[in-house]
Formats: structure tokens, sequence, C-alpha cells
């Protein structure tokens, strides 16, 4: 092969490559991932959260989608999610694949969350309770920017722990990883000025004569008596609250984690 074509091969691989990489970076800037059409949001807001929503999906891999309705059309709002999704073919890494979607009903006031592929297994029940139960009050004071932008930071952080792992353990806690470590110091430097002094060598039986002493008399003194009741404890709990976590498949068959609530 003559240097001229090994040239025009290396230019036209070259092309080919640069066309194609622009097109996928240009494909995941146009992506939306906000969809309002309960029109909570500003134009602004919409616009900063559709960045937000992309810095974090490409951090995590994983689709952040954020979804509000007037109403889900008399369906459920979990069968409403489901549909939206296997619809949109939502996910980063391929369709239907890694994502998370915050939806609210504003006509029920539902607020639901549900994790797929990835998310799925980082974001179980049990975590998007706690994304839930953090955003909701925001909700219910109408502030839905602030409880948008929680819900994708806060389920960011939250896959940034391995599986199984409550992320709002106080062990992980930077203050108290410091209280701690500052105790420890404290502990070991007064173990170490405590054994640099002199040693006592004398103690209450140094100057005590076993051999020499006898005990004359013994006499046992009652003081007084103490008498402790307690409550015994009634079934009668009639507490309530949301509804809490699960998780299921949409009529695609595509499994997902969930929790749901009201707002």
């Amino acid at each position: 092969m003559s240097r001229r074509y090994s040239k025009l091969i290396i230019l036209i691989m070259t092309f080919v490559f640069c066309f194609v990489t622009m097109g996928t970076v240009v494909a995941s800037e146009s992506k939306q991932r906000i969809y309002d059409d309960a029109n909570l949001l500003s134009e602004a807001e919409v616009t900063k959260l559709e960045e937000l929503a992309q810095e974090y999906s490409d951090k995590q891999e994983t689709d952040f989608i954020i979804l509000s309705i007037e109403d889900a059309d008399g369906k459920d709002i979990e069968k409403y999610m489901g549909d939206f999704y296997d619809e949109h073919g939502f996910g980063y890494n391929q369709q239907h694949g890694n994502t998370a979607i915050l939806a609210l009903d504003m006509k029920e006031r539902d607020v639901m969350l549900m994790g797929f592929g990835k998310a799925e297994e980082y974001l179980d029940a049990e975590r998007l309770d706690l994304v839930r139960n953090k955003i909701t009050p925001d909700l219910s004071s109408k502030n839905y920017y602030d409880a948008f932008v929680s819900f994708i930071e806060t389920s960011s952080r939250y896959m940034e722990f391995r599986p199984g792992v409550n992320p709002e353990n106080p062990l992980f806690k930077w203050w108290i990883q410091l209280g701690a470590a500052v105790i420890v110091a404290g502990l070991i430097v007064g173990s170490m000025v405590y054994n640099s002094g002199d040693k006592v060598t004398t103690n209450s039986r140094t100057y005590f004569d076993d051999n020499n002493t006898r005990m004359n008399s013994k006499r046992d003194i009652f003081i007084n008596k103490t008498v402790s009741k307690r409550r015994k404890p009634s079934n009668n709990n009639k507490g309530g609250g949301g509804r809490g976590g699960g998780g299921g498949f949409t009529g695609g068959g595509r499994s997902f984690s969930s929790s749901r609530g009201k707002f």
C-alpha cells in the first residue's frame, strides 16, 4: 500500500472518530431529564436542573429523571411511572438502563421514587425512603426546586456507599469521626502521663498485721427499702404515616425499587 493511500485511510478514520465523538456529546447534552408537565418550575429553574441532572448522571452513570404531572390519567402513580419509563426507555448506559426517577402527582399529592438497573441496587427501598423523607417537607412547602435538587444530590451521595450500608449512619459523619479521634488521642496521652510518674508501692494492706488483728463484733444496720413500679404495656397502637418502600415490575417486565408517600 502506497504512502498516499495510508495517509488517506488515516484521514478518513480520524474524521469518522471525530464525527462519532461529537455526535455522542451532542446527544448527551441534548438529553431531556426534567419533565415539568405540572408547571411547577420557572424556565431558569428547569435549565439549572437539567445541568445539575446531567452533571450527576455523568458522575454516577445513572440518569436522574424528574416528572411532575397534574394527574395520572386515572392510573395509579406507580403504573403511570412504569409506563413512562417503558415508553421513554431511559438509561444512562443503555435503553431501559440505569435510571432514578422522582414523580409528583399534584392531584393526588403523591410522591414516588423509583430505581432501575444500578439505581435499583444502590438506591434500594430503604435508601429511597430516606430520600423521600428528606424532600417531603420542601414539597409540602411548595419549594419544588429545592426538593428536586435535594433528590438529585442526596441520591447521588447515597450511591457512593456500597449496597446494604445505611448512608445516614452517624459513624459516617465527619464530625463524629473527628470527635472519636480526639477522644482516642486524649486517652492515649492521658495514659502516657499517668504512667510517667513514680509508682505507688504502698496500699491499705501494707501496714496491716493479719496475725495480730481480731474482729471483736459485727453489726448490720437497715437503712431503707425502695419499690419500683412499671406501667403494663397496652396494645392500642393507632399510628399512621407514608406507605414506605418496596419494588416490583413495570408493564414491560422491568424490575425496580421504590418508595411512595404523600406530600
